[in-house]
């Protein structure tokens, strides 16, 4: 399956369907999601999204979960069924038709290196799983299930893990396409 998924992000690494995907995930990072994170503040600054953080314990977690309030944590729980849903297709997209873009001019067409393309995927998946585990916390509470919350972080740090190795195949692949001055290998 992941090679059908590599095989795919190669086939549609086009440059201005990457330009367009980078664009979007710009938009949500530097504009919506910011934008949802001030509203589910409601303006007093007291707490970020689960999401956010790498690593917490359950304690802190449902602490946290409690200050939101039953209109944080309402609101909190329809953008983690809706835009923190479309949000990781965007990044993922937009992350593997790069690396795929950047590998292709980095490196041969038959280097091991072209399946990495696929790391963001595993972001997307592990986000997907963290966004059922704080749907979860967050419909339960008051109840506060510690092994969903411990469960939770654990997913939450996978995530950050391939999203930081997706940032860092990007920046493998400029190095490498920069020094092939951006032509496509064969």
């Amino acid at each position: 399956m992941l090679h059908k998924i590599s095989s795919k992000f190669h086939a549609w690494a086009k440059g201005w369907l990457v330009i367009v995907l980078m664009a979007l995930d710009m938009f949500f990072m530097g504009f919506v999601m910011p934008l949802i994170g001030g509203l589910m503040k409601g303006g007093t600054g007291l707490e970020q999204p689960l999401d956010l953080m790498f690593f917490s314990t359950p304690e802190k977690t449902f602490a946290m979960i409690e200050r939101y309030g039953e209109y944080g944590r309402a609101f909190y729980r329809n953008v983690e069924l809706t835009v923190d849903i479309i949000y990781p297709i965007i990044y993922t997209l937009a992350f593997g038709l790069l690396i795929s873009w950047l590998f292709q001019r980095g490196f041969k067409s038959d280097s091991k290196m072209q399946k990495w393309n696929v790391t963001p995927v595993g972001a997307w998946l592990f986000d997907l799983l963290e966004n059922l585990g704080i749907v979860t916390m967050l419909t339960m509470w008051p109840s506060q299930p510690v092994a969903v919350a411990w469960l939770t972080m654990i997913l939450t740090m996978v995530k950050w893990f391939f999203a930081f190795a997706s940032m860092g195949l990007i920046v493998v692949g400029l190095a490498m396409a920069t020094r092939n001055g951006f032509k496509k290998k064969e």
